[in-house]
């Protein structure tokens, strides 16, 4: 039973009753300090006035003044006033005498006070008799006793009985602050669980008891309805009510205000705020703190901020430490805290400590790691097990978890994916996958999946006067998406399509940009086109790049130049370069060439 030493206390406890608005509100402590109504009070209650007696009573005991207001209530008493005997309970209760206190709210009760119902059931309740405790607490809430039908609430909610709701709605509804934020909670929870029309219309209406107890200052309340909006993207009115729990003392919120901040640019009042929560003991804020010097290159105050996130019991600091000290190359350290933060459970630590290990050629170490984030929900683990199985040619096990990350988003995942279904012939499937990655930005899976749709295009059809008709098609498009982003290949297949529809200029753009990347195939290609309008003498200079790299038919492109420029030499042995490059149609035109070259320099 709470204590009631204060005015606050007293009149929030339901000690005294409150008017149901069908009958005066005597039950309760009037706000009348006025010294004339005191005396006019103490000389009614003098002539024998019992509800004279028994408001001067309620006033005093509000005022504290317990000895005087003891002989006031008695009186009023014995003559039979209900309320008097419900504020003698409060004042017995204050005084220490609990069973006298409860005799007397018994007595109120059954004439009829819900408030002394309330703190009858209360009473009962601390004690571990809760069938006498939901008895008075019922009879209190049908009486539409707020603070009786948020006890009863609480009673049924404690014992798992389906009736808590209802009780919770009704102290929600009659104004009680803790009701309509645990009544929101309540809803807030479900709207994950159900269909999704069902969980928009519980949010709204979570949103709507967080709204009435954050108006009547519950923090908490405040907090998730920041959260609410912010989700929703009403930034400056989460805003509002974070900085109205952050400022009643609420450390979570004073963490997300800071979030807010940083995100809009201000990373100086963010951290004001976050100095604010990480002081009251919010883990998350410290952690936030200790980033922001790392990023600022403060490691020492860095590490003093991820060490209080730790001891706040946020296992993220122990993770972050860890990253901290892979970055400084403090190895044995970071593995360290690695461990920590893993054995708590922490996923994504999980996963780093795996790829420590599997750095330091510890394989069999890292598997189990590996497996545990997966397990826990890391879909870089569920990846990184994936590379690890195939590698020990595994490839079952391997595209088993590629395609649990791919699921969950991972694009690299999912290329994998796509390469494994379009070596089983499965091209439908090849082609979701492909896509997946590909519109999440891989450039290899753009590229593959251009070449997919390129294979099954149809011959471009003929212009009616017999020239071919070359139109951008979805494959060039993401050819083009992966020329952009600088696949190689991508870049050199794009030129080739611009070539074939004439464009010179556009084609020798993305052959040089492939060329200068290290495409053999590009700095061929680029040789081609300026062969062919008659820059011979730089196309050499593309080709020598090209046979140096390894492209047989440019070593016999080369070959062929220097035997017509009569450097015969010069050309035999590109021609011997040609040979040994293949593929074996240029080996076999090359050792024509070279056998030739042979006979010309012997003669």
């Amino acid at each position: 039973m709470d204590v009631m030493g204060d005015k606050a206390t007293l009149f929030e406890s339901g000690r005294f009753v409150q008017s149901s608005g069908e009958e005066p509100s005597r039950d309760e402590l009037s706000d009348m300090g006025d010294a004339a109504e005191e005396v006019r009070l103490g000389l009614a209650a003098q002539s024998g006035d019992a509800e004279a007696a028994s408001v001067l009573g309620a006033m005093l005991l509000r005022r504290g003044d317990l000895d005087g207001a003891e002989p006031h209530l008695r009186a009023a008493t014995a003559a039979g006033d209900r309320a008097a005997a419900n504020n003698l309970g409060v004042l017995l209760h204050q005084r220490g005498y609990p069973e006298e206190a409860a005799g007397w709210w018994r007595v109120a009760a059954v004439a009829g006070s819900a408030a002394a119902a309330h703190a009858l059931g209360r009473h009962h309740r601390e004690r571990g008799d809760e069938p006498a405790a939901e008895y008075w607490l019922r009879q209190s809430a049908e009486q539409g006793h707020a603070l009786g039908a948020y006890a009863l609430a609480d009673l049924l909610e404690h014992r798992g009985d389906v009736g808590a709701e209802h009780w919770m709605r009704a102290a929600a509804e009659r104004g009680h602050r803790e009701a309509a934020y645990r009544l929101a909670r309540v809803l807030d929870r479900g709207a994950g669980h159900g269909e999704e029309d069902g969980a928009d219309n519980a949010v709204a209406e979570a949103e709507q008891w967080y709204r009435q107890a954050a108006a009547r200052g519950h923090r908490r309340a405040a907090l998730h309805l920041g959260a609410i909006l912010e989700k929703r993207g009403e930034l400056k009115e989460a805003g509002r009510w974070y900085l109205t729990s952050a400022k009643d003392g609420e450390p979570r919120a004073a963490c997300a205000l800071g979030f807010l901040l940083r995100d809009a640019g201000d990373t100086e009042s963010a951290a004001v705020w976050w100095l604010r929560a990480a002081q009251d003991g919010d883990g998350n804020a410290a952690n936030a703190l200790g980033a922001l010097h790392a990023e600022r290159g403060e490691t020492q105050t860095a590490e003093r901020w991820y060490r209080a996130a730790l001891d706040a019991g946020d296992d993220n600091g122990a993770y972050n430490l860890g990253l901290l000290c892979a970055e400084q190359g403090r190895t044995p350290q970071a593995e360290q805290w690695y461990r920590r933060a893993a054995y708590a459970g922490h996923r994504e630590a999980a996963n780093a400590l795996a790829i420590l290990l599997l750095q330091g050629g510890d394989t069999t170490g890292a598997e189990p790691w590996f497996s545990k984030a997966a397990e826990a929900g890391s879909v870089d683990a569920a990846f990184n097990l994936g590379i690890l199985y195939a590698g020990r040619g595994a490839d079952t096990m391997a595209l088993r978890w590629y395609e649990r990350a791919a699921a969950a988003g991972h694009t690299e995942a999912a290329l994998q994916v796509g390469i494994a279904r379009l070596r089983e012939g499965d091209e439908q499937e090849a082609e979701r996958h492909l896509r997946c990655a590909a519109g999440a930005g891989s450039a290899e899976a753009a590229y593959r999946l251009a070449t997919l749709l390129d294979a099954r295009r149809p011959p471009e059809p003929a212009h009616e006067l017999g020239e071919i008709v070359h139109e951008k098609t979805e494959c060039e498009e993401w050819y083009e998406r992966a020329a952009a982003q600088g696949h190689r290949r991508a870049q050199v297949r794009v030129g080739m399509l611009a070539a074939a529809r004439g464009d010179v200029v556009e084609a020798a753009r993305w052959y040089r940009a492939a060329a200068e990347a290290g495409s053999r195939n590009g700095a061929f290609n680029l040789g081609l086109l300026l062969a062919r309008e008659g820059s011979e003498p730089e196309a050499a200079v593309w080709w020598t790049r090209a046979a140096d790299a390894g492209h047989g038919r440019a070593a016999l492109r080369l070959a062929l130049v220097y035997a017509r420029r009569g450097e015969l030499a010069e050309g035999q042995k590109w021609a011997d370069r040609a040979v040994a490059l293949g593929p074996a149609e240029v080996s076999e035109r090359a050792g024509r060439l070279r056998d030739a070259l042979r006979e010309e320099l012997s003669a």
